[in-house]
């Protein structure tokens, strides 16, 4: 497996998913989104995965104002430009993904 795992320093369910991949002594890369973001290729890789919505998070401030952007395009590229704006952590194993703490998704994975 090649696990990338994109998150925030502060957030709660990205510290729970590395500890998750720690536990079962499954090496990971982790990436901060703050730091270095995710290409655009990247982006539209998960996003072909769980779909965009699933990406936005909810509690962010402007996140209603991606709704309002007219073209899937438009929402990526501001996701790209502003990846405060995405939903943490996202996890990803080659070509499939999933946003958020789901030990589930990652089980089926193996």
């Amino acid at each position: 497996m090649n696990i990338q795992i994109f998150g925030k320093s502060k957030c709660f369910d990205t510290k729970k998913a590395e500890r998750w991949f720690k536990e079962r002594r499954i090496k990971f890369q982790a990436v901060d989104l703050k730091k270095q973001g995710m290409s655009l290729g990247e982006l539209t890789s998960v996003k072909h995965t769980v779909g965009l919505e699933a990406m936005v998070d909810p509690q962010h401030p402007d996140a209603a104002l991606i709704s309002y952007l007219a073209t899937d395009q438009a929402k990526l590229e501001k996701l790209f430009e502003n990846p405060a704006l995405l939903r943490t952590p996202i996890v990803r194993n080659g070509k499939q993904a999933a946003v958020g703490f789901c030990p589930e998704v990652w089980e089926t994975w193996k």
